[in-house]
């Protein structure tokens, strides 16, 4: 359904009134969504997750430039296109509630989305799914906490009939019912033939619901791998990144990975994570690993095997 391929994303700004410079957030990014699954996207903050979801959809900012190709349904995702789709065929649950409109009640907002039948119903069907009780359809949205927002913004994905839902981190400030109904809903949306991608940070979370993986770092997949793959010591795990976020849950060692993440636009010719593995050597800091196929997943590490 969704095909990403080599998509890098930069940023044009002024240090000073003469001096512009840029600053590269995504880099040669690989990565595809089929019909009638679910693919979590991890990542720690910063590596460049919600840049992909709004480079998708076409709503990156004027100062932005992006090269490499995307399709939907095998065809190009063009400006025209993603404005074209936006909204209808692909739908976006935003990280930030500030995407809802400040002057409208946040039911009209979500009956906007439903494409056929009985709006009011399935408004009010979908709010008592995620424990919003019926007076919140008439709510402005400052009278909304931010658990009570994002499920509203969650709620508007859900019932807008898009073949193609992104949501980017829709879980925070929710309590764990609710987490899990918000879930279970992108797990049934998949099983009627929709594709989601699943943004967070919150692997555990993202398994229960998952088939594949594509984990992040510093603006590249580093791994793409299958969610029963995420077992034991991580074992059957690719990329050494990968398995060092598994092993620094709590219930698997709360291990801690040393050092940090390269901050935006940081220069690096070879593998950027490669400063923090136990595994480099010289031949990791000479040239960026390509993606390559490896046992069914895709992998960034000339180690891996």
């Amino acid at each position: 359904m969704l095909v990403i391929d080599g998509l890098s994303v930069e940023f044009m700004h002024y240090s000073s009134a003469l001096r512009r410079s840029t600053m590269q957030v995504i880099h040669g990014l690989q990565l595809n969504v089929n019909a009638g699954e679910v693919v979590a996207v991890l990542g720690s903050s910063g590596s460049g997750k919600s840049v992909l979801a709004h480079a998708i959809l076409g709503i990156l900012p004027a100062n932005a430039r992006f090269s490499g190709r995307m399709f939907f349904d095998g065809v190009e995702l063009t400006p025209a296109r993603q404005a074209e789709l936006r909204g209808r065929e692909i739908a976006l649950v935003p990280q930030s509630v500030q995407y809802l409109d400040p002057l409208m009640r946040v039911g009209q907002q979500v009956r906007y989305a439903v494409k056929s039948g009985d709006a009011a119903a399935a408004q009010r069907q979908i709010f008592a799914r995620y424990r919003l009780a019926k007076a919140v359809e008439r709510f402005f949205p400052f009278q909304l906490s931010g658990g009570m927002a994002r499920r509203v913004l969650v709620s508007t994905a859900s019932i807008s009939g898009a073949r193609l839902v992104i949501a980017d981190e829709p879980t925070p400030g929710l309590d764990p019912a609710v987490i899990k109904a918000a879930l279970g809903r992108f797990r049934e949306l998949a099983d009627q033939g929709c594709g989601v991608m699943l943004i967070t940070h919150d692997i555990a979370s993202a398994l229960t619901v998952a088939d594949r993986v594509a984990v992040m770092y510093a603006g590249v997949t580093v791994e793409v791998a299958r969610s029963e793959e995420f077992t034991n010591e991580g074992d059957r795990l690719r990329h050494p990144y990968t398995r060092a976020l598994w092993q620094a849950l709590p219930q698997n060692g709360f291990i801690p990975i040393p050092g940090a993440q390269p901050r935006y636009g940081a220069a690096h010719t070879g593998c950027a994570f490669a400063p923090r593995c136990l595994s480099a050597t010289a031949d990791c800091s000479t040239a960026k690993p390509e993606a390559r196929e490896l046992r069914g997943g895709l992998v960034r590490c000339i180690h891996a095997s």
